[in-house]
This record gives structure tokens, sequence and C-alpha cells, in this order.
């Protein structure tokens, strides 16, 4: 077999063959179907189950399909419990997060990455440690921290910034990000320096530019993170007026019928799907990004 033959699961004598090309496609499109079921039955059964009527849903036999339609359950869900007030507070949420994470994080990996400060990589090692340990295990500390900030002392409970602050500072974006600054040629940084530019002035206009599918991964994953994540706002933000939507249908589930509160989940949850298609293909290049040309 000659040296730059591509090496595959299937040999291309198997392809050639009509039985060969017959098996691949069959156990392609079962791998392919399994797997969308898996991941989309899920989405299907809670919207349709929004839909059916809440003596339906308790019913002890399912159905694939509502049997009678409501679709005045999202219009329900909607106004009585105010899912409006929830999810501007969500947005707000994700939108400081979202800010904050740039900033904190781009500075970072910028540091690492292009400065090269003294004990770098032990900064490195020691922020990706932290990747090991379950959220969990810093659930008190982190908690501790926020009702009492070190020197300034001042409680952020009930604020945004108990929020903001934890997710700013995210060790798994820093690394994203460092491994993308890494590839950016340093012969465009020193021209930029020859020209007179300081360190914030590359950063801002030769790194930053390069560097947008990046950007448009980390943002989405700042944005994602916080708009799903229910146990730390759960414990941080107590006052109903300011608890973001997944902590309110929780809160709500005891006094809502149980397809209104399907279809608060599927409102909640269409912001992030519309996300993920829209921009899924800057996730997918932003991630496999290996290299710059020019």
């Amino acid at each position: 077999m000659p040296a730059s033959a591509e090496r595959t699961l299937i040999a291309p004598t198997e392809l050639d063959r009509r039985t060969g090309r017959v098996l691949y496609r069959v156990v392609l499109g079962a791998t392919v179907t399994g797997f969308t079921l898996a991941f989309v039955f899920p989405l299907y059964w809670m919207a349709s189950g929004a839909l059916k009527s809440s003596t339906e849903l308790a019913a002890p036999t399912p159905t694939l399909l509502p049997g009678s339609w409501h679709p005045e359950s999202y219009g329900h869900a909607w106004t009585n419990v105010g899912l409006g007030q929830y999810f501007l507070n969500t947005l707000l949420l994700a939108l400081g997060a979202w800010l904050l994470q740039l900033v904190v994080d781009v500075s970072a990996a910028y540091a690492l990455s292009k400065l090269r400060p003294a004990l770098g990589n032990v900064v490195l090692g020691m922020m990706l440690a932290t990747l090991m340990l379950p959220v969990s295990a810093l659930l008190v500390p982190t908690y501790l921290t926020v009702t009492d900030v070190p020197l300034l002392h001042v409680n952020l409970i009930n604020t945004p910034w108990a929020i903001w602050l934890p997710a700013c500072a995210n060790a798994f974006n820093i690394f994203i990000l460092k491994r993308f600054f890494d590839q950016i040629p340093a012969e465009l940084l020193d021209a930029a320096r020859i020209d007179g530019a300081g360190p914030v002035r590359v950063l801002v206009s030769v790194v930053l530019p390069l560097s947008r599918p990046v950007l448009a991964v980390v943002s989405i994953f700042a944005v994602v993170g916080v708009w799903k994540d229910f146990l730390w706002p759960l414990l941080v933000l107590p006052d109903p007026a300011r608890q973001p939507v997944t902590v309110a249908l929780n809160r709500l589930a005891e006094f809502m019928p149980a397809n209104q509160l399907l279809a608060g989940m599927v409102m909640a949850s269409v912001p992030l799907l519309a996300l993920f298609l829209i921009f899924q293909r800057h996730i997918i290049s932003g991630l496999t990004a290996g290299s710059l040309k020019g």
C-alpha cells in the first residue's frame, strides 16, 4: 500500500463491491437515524406535550400525537406566570456574562499566548486543573466568596454580579482562545510593533480581527452556559423578581398545569436552539481552525 494512501474504517476495495456499498449505507443510515432520534425525540415529546391537555398528559398510556390540540397553553404559560419578565432577567444575565467573559478571557489568553509572563505555563496548568473538579465541589467556596467578596467585603446575593463574576473567568474558553492566538504568525505582531503599536493596540487591531471565528465560539458558549444554568442562580438569586426563566419554571411548577409547564420549557429552549442553528458553522469553524492563511 502506498505511504500516501488514506486509511479508512472500510477498505476502498470493499466499497467497490455492491454488497459492501449496501452494507455501508445501511449501517450509516441506521447510525444517523438512531442518533437523530435520541436527540430530537425528547424535544418533540416536550413540544407535543405542551399541545395536549393536562388530562391526556396524566393518562397512563402515552400518545405520540395529541388527542386534542391545545396551542393556547403557550399563550397561557406566557401571560399567567409572567414569563416575559423572567426572559428579560435571563437575557440581562447572559449578556453581562458574555461581555465580561470576552474581556477577561481574551485578556488572559492574549497574555499567556503572546506576552509570555513568568510562570505563564504554571498559571495555565492551574486554570486547566479546575476543569477536573466537579461543579458541586466549587459551589460552597464560590458561594462564600460572593456573600463576602475578599477585600471589598460586599454581599453580591440578589445582584447580577453574583452570576457575572464567577462566570467571567472560564478556563475552557481561555484555553480555546490561547490555542487560537498561538497560531497567529509572530511576523504580523512584530510588524505592528515596528509601526509603534503597543500590546493593547496589537490586540485590538491585529489579534481580534483575525480571531472572529473563535470569538464567536466563546460568545456562544458564554450565552448558553448562563442561559441553561439552574443550580447557581437558584442559590444566589432567591428574590423571585430577579430569577432567570430556568429557576422560575422550577419554582412555579407546582402551581402550573403540566401542559403549560411544558410550554414554558419549550419557549425557554427555543432561543438556544435558534442560536445553535444560526451559528453552527461558526462553532465548527472556530473549534477546528488550525492555521491562518496569508
